[in-house]
């Protein structure tokens, strides 16, 4: 397996324990899915005080790095490559935004995760931030994306993420 697959799982495993902790349902989507800008699926099921849904979905594209990101003004920078998924990820295609998940591990791989009989633990964290909405970048290698350092994914976090999505409410980008 490649430096970058393995990154990529580590990715998922995160989002994976994160989606547990909530009592969400967490859903690796297939090549259509992929072409489409979307890795995982999270789906709520139950019931929230403030909307009659009782099935929300968040549509998740996943991103994993070792690359340190700079920090300016409590926002990390990090470079999305490829317009491509940018546009994706910006695009008012659906009635769910989709938000990206990008895991900053260690720059050593044998700190990335320890295991023992008493716990295991993954370094470093997963961040998000939602696109949707923004404007068109004329390059086309891609372009470097602000993402609040407030906004580590937690299951607090995510459960944060499903009741906005119940009120049809995105939150809004903060460029750099």
């Amino acid at each position: 397996m490649t430096i970058q697959n393995i990154e990529s799982e580590l990715s998922y495993a995160y989002l994976h324990a994160v989606c547990s902790k909530a009592g969400l349902s967490c859903n690796q989507g297939n090549r259509h899915d992929d072409g489409a800008g979307v890795d995982v699926v999270i789906t709520y099921r139950g019931e929230l005080k403030h909307t009659y849904l009782r099935e929300i979905p968040l549509s998740v594209q996943l991103k994993a790095t070792t690359t340190q990101p700079s920090e300016k003004n409590g926002n990390f920078s990090y470079f999305l490559q490829g317009v491509d998924r940018y546009n994706k990820l910006r695009a008012n295609d659906s009635p769910v935004y989709k938000i990206l998940v990008v895991l900053f591990l260690p720059e050593n791989q044998d700190d990335w995760l320890k295991c023992s009989a008493e716990e295991l633990i993954m370094k470093k964290a997963a961040y998000w931030v939602n696109l949707y909405d923004e404007p068109e970048v004329l390059t086309t290698s891609g372009t470097t994306i602000s993402i609040p350092t407030s906004h580590i994914l937690t299951p607090e976090a995510l459960m944060n993420l499903v009741n906005l999505a119940a009120k049809n409410y995105t939150p809004p980008y903060q460029p750099l």
